[in-house]
């Protein structure tokens, strides 16, 4: 239940044509759904902007399946991520619309309940290794309503890679930042624009990399302001987190303009507030 289809039930039920049964039928399951091995959150729309999220590691096909039914029931978008082989065999098997991409390890079931946004999101990635983490981002931006473009293998050591697209840099509205081993292109690309840059270390290096520790600490440590860090590998985090920017800016370019954002209506503030000029000395 997101907002929009929450409203139109109201406004159904305003103007009679739905009885105060069949509302209460729909609605006595929005809180959360009772599974066998799960709690489906139906509020998580209304309060998120989006329904909830499905995780697969750890879960079995018959448990992804039964979560995404519910969740699908409800007319909502259905995002699984960190799908295994079987997991997306057995989607695609109940939910024939189903899209499984193999490299970011999602299942994607729309159902048509997420609005576009506007502005673009570009995802960059420093190397091909760092690749299925990237997909993993932008699947999920673009199945949240954004329009995702990608720049592949512009690592710093070949720093003339990134310089190139400096002028893409400073275009789009939010920049997803991929990197492994020392994890410096995110302060590198932070440095070119003014855009907000979410970065993601990965666990892609040798040994002193501590399976994305050091990138980790790295991106932590930049000295570039205004850098933003998820966790190791989690390019979930960094689409949502850039998908919840553009939702929320678009909300407020939405908003109708207030007496307090409107200089002429704080004219006769300014000047209540204004010292009053002193009396000539004689």
């Amino acid at each position: 239940m997101n907002p929009d289809a929450l409203r139109h039930l109201l406004e159904r039920l305003r103007r009679g044509e739905l009885a105060i049964a069949e509302a209460m039928d729909r609605l006595r399951d929005l809180p959360f759904e009772t599974l066998d091995d799960a709690r489906v959150d139906h509020h998580r729309a209304l309060r998120r902007g989006f329904p909830e999220v499905v995780y697969g590691a750890g879960k079995t096909p018959e448990q992804a399946v039964a979560i995404a039914r519910a969740i699908a029931a409800r007319g909502q978008t259905v995002l699984l991520t960190r799908s295994t082989p079987d997991m997306a065999a057995a989607l695609i098997a109940a939910f024939p619309l189903a899209v499984a991409d193999p490299q970011a390890r999602t299942v994607v079931i729309r159902a048509g309940d997420v609005r576009a946004l506007p502005g673009r999101v570009l995802v960059v990635s420093a190397g091909t290794s760092d690749l299925p983490v990237a997909a993993e981002a932008q699947v999920t931006a673009e199945t949240l309503g954004c329009s995702v473009e990608r720049l592949v293998d512009v690592g710093v050591a070949g720093l003339h890679r990134i310089l190139s697209a400096s002028r893409l840099l400073r275009e789009v509205e939010v920049i997803i930042a991929v990197a492994g081993m020392e994890g410096a292109l995110p302060s590198v690309i932070t440095g070119l624009t003014d855009r907000p840059v979410i970065a993601v270390p990965t666990s892609v290096g040798y040994g002193a990399s501590f399976q994305g520790l050091a990138a980790l600490l790295g991106m932590l440590s930049s000295c570039a302001p205004g850098l933003v860090v998820v966790n190791i590998d989690n390019g979930f985090g960094a689409g949502y987190a850039a998908a919840t920017f553009l939702r929320t800016a678009a909300e407020l370019a939405a908003r109708p303009k207030t007496a307090d954002s409107d200089p002429a209506a704080s004219a006769p503030l300014d000047a209540a507030l204004r010292p009053a000029p002193s009396e000539p000395q004689v």
